[in-house]
């Protein structure tokens, strides 16, 4: 029985840099839970998708209700797809599924945004202390996460 893996990011890059992980798709019994656009809606065709609503966070009245639908909505799908592992690319979106996961005793996989060469993003600073596996893609980051693998680029 293949292990069932959520791969989970924001839109944008970070979906980008998910969906180069797609050699590793057909290894695991899968899901893929982005924000929902008219980009990510033709992904459906391709991937078993599920959405989330899109909050941009400069609207922060706006965006807090969308980041709390998307909280009780990850609850659902976490119950519902039932998976052992979480493997993410960041960003705010990610990070609800991510402590979900470690609240239900599941493996949480964080790779550190390709982007980021010295500074550390706001989700990855959250999920590094539960992260089982943290992943940088630059040697300069381990200052940040002293206790992350250094991957190297995924692209």
């Amino acid at each position: 029985m293949k292990k069932k893996v959520l791969f989970i990011s924001s839109l944008g890059g970070h979906l980008t840099q998910l969906l180069q992980l797609s050699p590793l798709f057909e290894q695991y019994d899968y899901h893929i839970i982005t924000e929902k656009s008219i980009i990510t809606k033709e992904l459906s065709n391709k991937y078993p998708i599920s959405f989330l609503v899109y909050g941009a966070r400069n609207y922060p009245f706006k965006y807090f209700f969308k980041f709390s639908y998307n909280i009780l909505k990850s609850l659902y799908l976490f119950l519902k797809i039932r998976p052992n592992v979480i493997v993410t690319t960041g960003a705010h979106t990610a990070v609800p599924m991510c402590y979900l996961a470690k609240l239900f005793g599941k493996k949480v996989i964080f790779i550190e945004s390709f982007a980021k060469t010295s500074t550390p993003t706001l989700s990855g600073k959250m999920v590094y202390p539960i992260a089982d596996l943290f992943i940088v893609q630059w040697e300069g980051m381990k200052k940040h996460y002293p206790n992350a693998v250094l991957g190297g680029s995924i692209y």
